[in-house]
């Protein structure tokens, strides 16, 4: 592996360059991948790794949603396609892609289809981590592998297609047949990874947790909502409000940042700009500050997760999802957002 400097800290990074493909269509030519559930994750891999040659089979629950969607995308039933019990007795390396719920609820039917010498694979640490709340007890006769993605199965599969790919992190857990860190990079490699970080499971559960909880997704909802709130709050237009905190950003902003870093993105814009940022990011730091170390506090408890596993697992969970999503998609700020997407200059002519 490649070391790598960042920022003063030395890690091992594994490069397409030292680890092609080619390598990995070797180290794989011999193995059948089961991938189980064809929902976020799912369809991306094994899609990818099929377009790269790579002997790839699906397990779903035969009629529902994610079979159809299976079949659309050209697995053949009886030949690619399967239960999710046969596709793990078929398969040498079990890619388990369902839900995290899902993957408490479905264990005790996948883990008796584990042959030894197999791999079972994950793109989140959270069942094998949280194993007191799941029941995911891996056998010890099994390599246990992780490759996880640093982005959504759409992404993983839009890159792939664009040739770029997707960096994403490794870990192996388990390591039975001695060959667990070469399958688990062949596989990284296959599924459209360009760089693959090492990390273990349970640095790479902590920190998505606490990632998509904090920045990703939650603290960046929310600080939109309380500005857009405020600037409303003081007479600003609906229009006015969303430009000034989702559209400049998403727009421009973020672009700049994603170019060439945030020191960038400042050098480019207006001397009032880069005061006023520079002066008040130590105040939004130093008050988010203790809301993130509670956030981590929680990942680590086993909170958060236990807050998953109970909501997910209810009979009415994604009813109960859609009115979260609705309200957010009907709330003013999403609206007057719809409205200001649809005037972007690239939809003039549709």
């Amino acid at each position: 592996m490649a070391k790598m400097d960042f920022a003063g800290v030395l890690e091992e990074v594994v490069t397409r360059e030292e680890f092609p493909l080619s390598r990995a269509q070797e180290v794989l030519k011999d193995e059948v991948v089961a991938v189980l559930g064809y929902g976020v994750q799912g369809p991306a891999q094994a899609l990818n790794m099929r377009d790269n040659g790579i002997k790839v089979i699906v397990g779903v629950t035969p009629g529902g949603r994610s079979w159809n969607k299976a079949l659309q995308d050209g697995w053949v039933p009886g030949e690619t396609l399967f239960s999710m019990e046969e596709a793990a007795e078929r398969g040498t390396i079990v890619q388990y892609l369902v839900s995290d719920a899902a993957q408490k609820l479905t264990w005790e039917r996948i883990r008796p289809c584990l042959k030894e010498g197999d791999a079972l694979y994950f793109s989140h640490g959270f069942a094998v981590v949280y194993r007191d709340q799941t029941g995911v007890v891996p056998p010890p006769y099994v390599d246990v592998i992780l490759v996880a993605p640093k982005g959504s199965g759409t992404s993983v599969r839009a890159n792939f297609l664009a040739g770029s790919g997707i960096n994403s992190s490794f870990a192996v857990e388990q390591d039975y047949t001695g060959r667990a860190r070469e399958r688990t990079l062949a596989v990284g490699i296959a599924i459209g990874s360009g760089y693959l970080f090492e990390t273990t499971f349970q640095h790479e559960v902590y920190s998505d947790l606490t990632g998509e909880r904090g920045v990703l997704m939650g603290a960046l909802a929310g600080i939109m909502e309380a500005q857009y709130q405020t600037l409303r709050a003081h007479g600003h237009t609906p229009s006015e409000a969303f430009n000034e905190t989702v559209e400049e950003l998403t727009q421009s902003l973020i672009r700049l940042v994603a170019q060439n870093g945030m020191d960038w993105m400042y050098a480019n814009c207006s001397t009032t700009a880069q005061r006023g940022a520079l002066d008040w990011r130590h105040e939004f730091r130093d008050a988010t500050l203790p809301v993130f170390e509670r956030l981590y506090q929680s990942v680590a408890s086993g909170a958060e997760t236990r807050r998953v596993l109970e909501a997910n697992s209810q009979p009415d969970y994604k009813e109960k999802l859609e009115a979260e999503l609705r309200e957010m998609r009907e709330s003013e700020m999403w609206r007057a957002g719809a409205l200001v997407r649809s005037l972007r200059p690239e939809n003039w002519q549709k």
